[in-house]
């Protein structure tokens, strides 16, 4: 799977032109499914209007609205409740998985739970994440993103990119997310970690890393 991980969605034309080449097809030719999913476990972004903001491409994060062929809704909290055969092909079939920001913890439980997480690795498709949604492919987010927590405790996500990501950096409406803090989030980390504003964006194909930015960004090594 191709990985294009970012802050804060497609916010600029590196970014796009960085999804178009991964895409190999216009993005008018290519179909996605959108995961709100993420958003439900974080108290500022839902549920309610955010969601929908987000699924009907009405957010202020360029992902949704980029001009798809087609976009579906792939809510992970129902897929454990529905036959595999309703939902797996549809996910083995679309171009690209465009998932929302939220919490990081809840989005990797659903995606464990739903059994995407285990179709992940085998797909063909572009994995599009926004702050959570990008947050999430990594080992763990560090106890400074630690909101929902799972059942088994702890901050382990995914691990199928070998770094991690602090997002949204030096954001006027997060002050907290200042490099200062993100050098102490990264003290923390046992692998290479970056902080990303949200004009950058982390290419991942076949284990190849490549950061794409139009901002600022640091990677911390270990």
């Amino acid at each position: 799977m191709k990985f294009l991980l970012t802050s804060a969605g497609i916010n600029n034309k590196s970014m796009h032109d960085t999804l178009v080449d991964m895409l190999d097809k216009p993005i008018a030719d290519s179909n996605a499914l959108c995961i709100p999913t993420a958003m439900y476990g974080h108290p500022w972004v839902g549920p309610g209007v955010k969601a929908w903001q987000f699924i009907s491409g009405n957010s202020e994060n360029p992902m949704v609205d980029l001009g798809w062929k087609s976009v579906g809704v792939l809510e992970l909290t129902a897929l454990p409740s529905i036959d595999e055969e309703r939902w797996v092909q549809l996910v083995q079939e679309t171009d690209v998985l465009l998932v929302s920001g939220g919490d990081a913890l809840y989005l990797c439980y659903w995606m464990r739970q739903s059994g995407l997480a285990d179709l992940l690795p085998s797909l063909q498709a572009v994995y599009v994440g926004m702050s959570a949604g990008s947050m999430v492919m990594a080992p763990n987010i560090g106890e400074y993103f630690v909101g929902w927590t799972p059942p088994g405790g702890g901050d382990e996500t995914l691990r199928l990119v070998n770094f991690s990501i602090f997002p949204h950096l030096d954001h006027e409406m997060l002050p907290g997310n200042t490099m200062s803090a993100a050098e102490r989030w990264a003290a923390g980390m046992q692998g290479p970690a970056y902080a990303i504003d949200d004009q950058t964006a982390i290419k991942v194909i076949d284990g190849a890393v490549e950061v794409i930015s139009e901002g600022h960004w640091k990677l911390f090594s270990p």
